[in-house]
């Protein structure tokens, strides 16, 4: 038993390693495709051939932090909110962004329960990473940029 309990806890801390991975990659692959960090609050649409349009939502800047969501244009018929879509944070001063949640529109907490365990809680995060740096990989390869992106209003 206890060389199980060993054993579990030393996959952790790879784990935990390989998120804050994401995390940075994340930044960096978000700051490279629309540099957010440089927008002002508001609503923005990059528009490629071909492609589906992609909506950047800067909600709220903070010293250290920027909160915002990517999505594209559909909007989920049951729900009445854009699918699929990521809440982001970026943290300026760290260069990490994390995935806070992604669409279908609920929080962690509704999809894991008021109580989960940490294995739980970072194995949905380290799923939500990397279906965000994937995404954002995509978007590159689609042609999405700061190029592309302008800034609308009344969306």
């Amino acid at each position: 038993m206890s060389a199980v309990l060993d054993n579990r806890s030393s996959l952790l801390p790879g784990r935990f390693g390989f998120l804050m991975g994401l995390y940075a990659e994340n930044y960096h692959r978000l700051a490279r495709l629309f540099a957010p960090q440089q927008l002002e609050p508001g609503q923005y649409v990059s528009c490629v051939d071909d492609g589906l349009d992609v909506h950047l939502q800067i909600q709220e800047r903070h010293p250290y932090t920027l909160e915002l969501e990517l999505t594209y244009g559909f909007v989920d018929a049951n729900t009445g909110h854009r699918s699929p879509s990521a809440q982001l944070r970026m943290y300026t001063d760290a260069h990490v962004a994390e995935a806070l949640h992604c669409h279908p529109g609920r929080h962690l907490w509704q999809v894991l329960g008021p109580f989960p365990p940490a294995h739980s809680v970072l194995q949905h995060r380290l799923r939500m990473n990397g279906f965000l740096s994937r995404w954002l990989e995509y978007l590159a390869e689609q042609g999405h940029s700061i190029g592309t992106l302008e800034r609308v209003d009344g969306i």
